[in-house]
């Protein structure tokens, strides 16, 4: 009699453990089962590298168990189960949430653009808009005309006989404005008086001053231990200062103004009243005052150490080679071929403030409102206005709440 062991019984040889990288294949794969130390050795290939029918059973339990066990807890052990649910590879299932492959279904990420918008749309938002620039010029116009509305100064019940001041004032309206559902607190402020006396040294400190008490304001709020959930934003978003349409070069008003403020607020310069001048005057000025400011080193926004990536720059670029925008301003409309537009009526024509063929004013409000708002107010928020919190909280020794009390103003 045979001492031979039937087969069925055969005491099983041992089996050493599995490296983390060895998976049992599956019953359809071409790689033979391979065990370290038994049969020349060989590992079978990881379970990434083994052919998953979609549908089948057997593999996915397979996979799931083996990354389950080399990995145990993380994203591998989630992926595994993922891949198991998906019919997909383990590997395939983790690799989805780190290095942003194709997903295997859809998610909701894109929603996020909606919920911002509802949001939005509920609470409205602020846009604070500065002028800048002597009397006459056609600010408060211009004003008007960007947002096609009365929102002014000098439509919020200014009167004619109004005199020039005596020092440069600061005077701010407020509106609501609503379109399309969205709401948008928009403060005009004015500065009448600037420029327009006979000694104009130091006119622009009071409009730095003004400046910095908005950032003070909202620092202060920031800082304090109890904030509000939505602190009101009074800071200067943009200012356009205007340029006198002498067709010469900039005076040295507009020189000292621009280099002392450019870094504290967004400064957009404007040639007003541009059909006062032809249009190869107007080209050679725009070219001209360009030349200046950089010549001077003055940056006006976009600043281009603020493009983000070459899409931002080559857009800005464009921008930059356009600025600064000869404007025409008009709150009044004329009709024009069977179309009412806005314009201004001389001897000799229709002034149409809209067409970019007569000025660039289309191009000054699509830059303003529907391209570059957002960004800048972001600009604001995170170059001009952390510039000052910095310097302020760094003289004040730290991050302490700033007293009520606290009337210091530090001019950048």
């Amino acid at each position: 009699m045979s001492d031979v062991v039937p087969p069925e019984v055969r005491p099983k040889p041992a089996v050493p453990a599995k490296p983390p990288n060895v998976g049992a294949p599956s019953p359809s794969s071409p790689f033979p089962p391979q065990i370290p130390g038994v049969g020349g050795g060989v590992s079978a290939p990881p379970p990434s590298a083994i052919p998953v029918p979609i549908g089948s059973h057997g593999p996915r339990d397979v996979i799931s168990h083996s990354v389950g066990q080399s990995v145990g807890h993380g994203v591998g052990h989630v992926g595994a189960h993922t891949a198991a649910h998906n019919g997909g590879h383990a590997h395939g299932g983790s690799h989805s949430s780190i290095g942003g492959s194709t997903l295997l279904g859809y998610i909701g990420i894109d929603t996020i653009i909606e919920q911002m918008r509802k949001k939005t749309m509920k609470t409205g938002f602020d846009f604070n808009v500065m002028v800048v620039g002597h009397s006459g010029l056609g600010k408060s116009t211009l004003v008007n005309t960007l947002f096609k509305s009365q929102v002014s100064r000098k439509s919020a019940g200014w009167a004619r006989d109004e005199k020039i001041p005596k020092t440069v004032e600061i005077k701010a309206v407020s509106h609501v404005l609503e379109e399309g559902g969205v709401k948008m607190k928009l403060t005009v402020v004015d500065t009448p008086g600037f420029g327009d006396l006979i000694n104009n040294d130091n006119c622009w400190e009071p409009i730095a001053k003004y400046i910095n008490e908005q950032y003070e304001k909202f620092l202060k709020e920031e800082v304090n231990i109890t904030r509000k959930k939505r602190i009101p934003d009074t800071r200067v978003h943009c200012c356009l200062y205007f340029i006198s349409p002498t067709g010469h070069s900039l005076r040295q008003l507009d020189v000292e103004f621009m280099k002392r403020l450019s870094h504290a607020v967004n400064i957009i310069p404007v040639i007003a009243k541009a059909d006062t001048m032809t249009i190869e005057e107007r080209q050679e000025f725009k070219q001209r005052v360009r030349k200046e400011l950089e010549t001077i080193g003055i940056e006006f926004y976009p600043q281009k150490e603020f493009d983000e990536d070459m899409e931002d720059k080559s857009d800005n670029d464009k921008i930059r080679e356009a600025m600064p925008f000869a404007v025409v301003g008009s709150d009044k409309e004329y009709q024009v071929n069977s179309k009412r537009v806005l314009g201004r009526k001389t001897p000799w024509g229709i002034i149409e403030v809209e067409n970019p063929n007569h000025c660039e004013f289309s191009q000054l409000r699509d830059f303003l409102i529907r391209s570059h708002l957002q960004d800048l107010k972001e600009v604001t928020h995170n170059i001009h206005y952390e510039t000052y919190r910095a310097k302020r909280l760094n003289e004040n020794g730290g991050l302490h709440p700033i007293s009520s009390n606290d009337t210091q103003e530090s001019n950048l």
